[in-house]
């Protein structure tokens, strides 16, 4: 018998994308024609093969040998170009892209599943793909076909990067606070001038070139966000054959040291600085335009949208993989005696310590949040399979509008309690968990990210309730509201436990929307923000608990291990995650305001 994998649960992979969320109904339709089960079959094993061969294998190593400067390059470990080379040959970079560029044009929901084990595996090394695909996916909707031939084609069999570069060291995520500037030259190219920082993949050598999306002003454009346009700046000039040609005006200044996630270089880059580099004999790093002048951020957000999908995906498979080695550690680690016997019988056998209360308690709440987040991540890629599959357009615009209101719990619930999984993962292990020697130490850490990049949990917040639930006359939150009711319909015709499950997240649900509505009938967004992180949090959880209720339903009348642990993670999400939304919506629905209110000079 194999051993199971200790990366992601392959049966709950299966259960979540074929018996819960019927991914195999896609191959019906002519954009997946092409597509069956054993397709979606191959890739997952194909990915976990990789995944566990080359990327997991130098993990820890990734971890105590970051990526370091000399002052001329940026060097990486051998391991990471290595798996680096394999992953490119495998195709799965491409998987869930179009035929016509070069793609396998497999359903976004099993690219999401496959993808999942490279995060896991390897959180570092699979940073700089998955950055490439974004990059990839944002040229191929806005970008000319001259520029999708010169720069897309090459990132998806593997031999370019990509990055995304939108923050700078006076700017943060004060977007609107951007100075870098692109000058305009006869030829219609453009010469960028200024600095962006924490640029993640921003220089290595693990590819022959990595094409930068650049935020930047054009002289005289309006100012505020309003003002940025998006350049393409690939790090060496590419010919019009599509070979490379001389070094570009960008370099890096320094990279930076990072509590964990130390496997993708994060830079401080300088475009324009013309000291090392002169493309042409001019200082200036040569700049592409995508699209039309001042609609940078617009496009940007195709990008950054999957990006914060991305890292909730991200932060799901560190809990993950987490929860799966605190779970095995549980059942070999022997210590003490079961209560029920006393517990004071030394001449006793020791019993693993998963026969402890408390200890089962760790890693049901880890497996109620992992699989949770497992299940809203793939339920979003769904939704993005129906944009592009659906038979009308009035479906393709409903998941469309899903989608947008749930991409930022989609990014800050499994970042938050994903986390929190990795931190009982480490108090499973005890002591043991606080070592090095462990690798849920490391997890946590590389986790410990995900909160704050691609937009930090209280952006998400703001997002949220600031833009998400009120758009359209809050047509996003109704169509949401919709999606719950048809689950608690369905539940209410199975009776019995799902019916009794159903009631407190209908309960809930009420008290999302007349929250919702209480904090902006006075129309004053200061107020209605002053708590949005706690809106934020409480509406993943009441949706977290929706995710499960539906997988509830799935396990049908099935009764092996796997579908018993299903239905126990559901109890357990519902008798003691749901309930601690009461408060939260207590505290929203009184326009609390001591956080508002709080002078900075008392602090």
């Amino acid at each position: 018998m194999a051993t199971p994998s200790l990366l992601l649960s392959r049966r709950d992979l299966d259960f979540q994308l074929y018996d819960w969320l019927d991914v195999g109904a896609l191959t019906r339709r002519e954009h997946y024609a092409e597509h069956s089960r054993e397709t979606f079959d191959d890739a997952l094993d194909l990915s976990e093969r990789i995944a566990q061969r080359h990327f997991a294998t130098h993990n820890k190593k990734n971890d105590q040998e970051e990526p370091w400067f000399d002052g001329e390059r940026v060097h990486t470990l051998p391991e990471a170009a290595e798996a680096l080379g394999v992953f490119a040959e495998s195709g799965l970079l491409a998987a869930s892209m179009d035929e016509e560029f070069g793609g396998m044009g497999m359903p976004h929901t099993v690219a999401t599943a496959c993808f999942s084990y490279f995060h896991a595996a390897n959180v570092g090394t699979s940073a700089y793909p998955f950055l490439t695909l974004g990059n990839a996916r944002l040229l191929c909707a806005h970008g000319s076909r001259e520029q999708v031939d010169t720069y897309v084609r090459p990132m998806l069999e593997g031999r370019f990067f990509g990055t995304m570069c939108l923050s700078e060291p006076q700017a943060g995520s004060s977007l609107a606070d951007v100075a870098t500037r692109a000058e305009e030259r006869p030829d219609g190219t453009y010469r960028l001038f200024g600095t962006k920082m924490w640029i993640s993949g921003g220089d290595h050598e693990l590819a022959e070139n990595i094409v930068h999306l650049v935020l930047a002003r054009i002289p005289g454009g309006p100012p505020g966000v309003k003002g940025l346009s998006l350049f393409i700046v690939p790090k060496h000039l590419v010919g019009p054959d599509g070979g490379l040609g001389e070094r570009n005006d960008v370099v890096p200044a320094g990279l930076n040291h990072k509590m964990g996630y130390r496997g993708t270089t994060n830079a401080l880059l300088n475009f324009g600085e013309g000291a090392r580099h002169r493309p042409g004999g001019e200082a200036g790093a040569v700049g592409h335009l995508v699209g039309e002048p001042h609609r940078g951020l617009a496009y940007m957000f195709h990008m950054m949208n999957g990006a914060r999908i991305g890292v909730g995906a991200g932060a799901m498979a560190l809990g993950y993989t987490g929860y799966l080695k605190s779970l095995r550690y549980a059942r070999e680690r022997p210590q003490g005696r079961p209560l029920s016997a006393g517990g004071k019988d030394a001449s006793a056998p020791q019993v693993p310590i998963i026969e402890h209360t408390d200890v089962r308690r760790m890693l049901l709440a880890q497996k109620s949040y992992v699989e949770g987040a497992l299940g809203l991540l793939l339920y979003c890629s769904r939704l993005v399979d129906e944009q592009c599959s659906a038979a009308t357009e009035e479906e393709r615009a409903r998941a469309g509008l899903l989608l947008d209101v749930l991409t930022p719990l989609a990014k800050s619930w499994p970042s938050q309690w994903c986390l929190e999984a990795n931190s009982l993962a480490i108090q499973v292990h005890g002591g043991y968990g606080y070592t090095r020697e462990y690798d849920v130490e490391q997890h946590y850490r590389d986790n410990r990210l995900n909160p704050i990049h691609e937009g930090t949990h209280g952006i998400q917040g703001l997002d949220l309730l600031g833009r998400k639930a009120v758009m359209h006359d809050g047509a996003g939150l109704r169509a949401l509201g919709e999606a719950v009711a048809g689950t608690l319909e369905r539940a209410a015709a199975a009776g019995g436990e799902a019916e009794r499950l159903g009631a407190p997240l209908r309960a809930s649900w009420e008290r999302v929307t007349t929250v919702t509505a209480r904090l902006w009938e006075k129309g004053d967004p200061a107020v209605a923000l002053a708590n949005s992180s706690v809106y934020l949090e409480a509406v993943g959880h009441v949706v977290v608990a929706w995710i499960w209720l539906g997988q509830f339903l799935a396990t049908g009348s099935g009764d092996d291990d796997f579908l018993r642990g299903k239905r126990q993670a559901a109890r357990y999400f519902f008798h003691s995650e749901l309930p601690r939304t009461g408060p939260q919506f207590d505290l929203l629905e009184s326009l609390d305001t001591v956080a508002l209110e709080t002078d900075p000079a008392w602090l």
